[in-house]
């Protein structure tokens, strides 16, 4: 009688670890809520709510006709990303307003998974709160299964696909300075096709993260162009359009970003390897967008990298 009562108590801690692991899985986005009208004014609306509720918005832009992203940052975020290696990456949230037949989804990055994603000091729990409550919180999409804190810093999406830690690494300046100076200035020039959507300084260390849009200045240079991307990638009923816009990251003498395939795979997780919609639609993409990015860092230093 014993060992039968021992065995039932083992399975029921067993079920509530399994429950407890199944309840800690987070997705990447969070759809707030749906509704209908002009995207214009949506969206500016969702940038009067994000103002009131305590955010600071960095930037905007349409990266195609039917969306409007709006990059958000606030004193938590920027000082959680000081204390973090490489941190500029969670310094900003992405907030989306996308038409889909007629329908305006308002979507956001869900700051929690981003902090794990990005292997912050801290999980960022209380910016995650705060946007559910200036803008709503339906549920959390993306993968059909989430991840777990524990997977999402260990992320990556396959054997021999990069990390977190296994940056591109496009250039290195004399000084932060000037490394800043240059990026800044091409991306204002438009270099490769690669604009500036927003800027963050990062409080008490030598570090900038850029968001930048990428537009093909010619169809010979697709495979970086952030709408051809998303037209094969983002195909789900519930957009991920906060995926965009991408970073570049100036910290200390030196110009990153993340690679692709980490950067892509980490927002779309279950995205399938081959088939319609993967990455085999794609394949060049990666290193299109290291290219052009490299480009924008201006490779005159190069050479002092290796």
């Amino acid at each position: 009688m014993k060992s039968i009562k021992q065995m039932v108590i083992v399975l029921g801690l067993l079920a509530l670890a399994v429950s407890a692991q199944a309840e800690d899985k987070l997705k990447p986005f969070v759809l707030a809520y749906k509704t209908k009208g002009d995207m214009a004014a949506v969206a500016a609306e969702v940038q009067q709510k994000l103002t009131a509720g305590g955010f600071e918005v960095v930037g905007s832009y349409r990266p195609y006709d039917t969306a409007t992203i709006i990059a958000v940052t606030n004193e938590q975020l920027k000082q959680t990303a000081a204390k973090s290696e490489f941190g500029g990456y969670g310094a900003a949230q992405r907030v989306s307003v996308t038409d889909v037949n007629g329908e305006l989804q308002v979507a956001y990055t869900n700051p929690t998974y981003m902090a794990h994603a990005y292997r912050m000091a801290g999980d960022l729990a209380d910016v995650s709160a705060q946007l559910a409550q200036v803008l709503g919180k339906q549920e959390e999409f993306g993968p059909a299964e989430g991840l777990t804190p524990k997977q999402l810093r260990k992320y990556h999406y396959m054997f021999g696909m990069e990390y977190f830690d296994e940056p591109s690494t496009h250039a290195m300046y004399p000084s932060h300075e000037k490394a800043v100076k240059a990026v800044a200035e091409r991306l204002a020039k438009g270099t490769a096709g690669v604009t500036q959507v927003y800027r963050i300084d990062i409080p008490g260390k030598d570090e900038v993260v850029f968001g930048v849009s990428m537009k093909a200045p010619n169809d010979k240079k697709k495979d970086m162009d952030e709408s051809f991307i998303m037209s094969e990638i983002d195909f789900k009923p519930l957009r991920s359009t906060a995926h965009l816009p991408y970073e570049i990251l100036v910290s200390d003498r030196k110009v990153y970003s993340l690679y692709a395939r980490f950067r892509i795979a980490i927002n779309f997780p279950d995205l399938s390897m081959m088939g319609d919609n993967s990455f085999m639609n794609i394949m060049k993409s990666p290193d299109a967008i290291k290219n052009a990015l490299t480009e924008v860092a201006d490779d005159t230093y190069k050479e002092a990298l290796f």
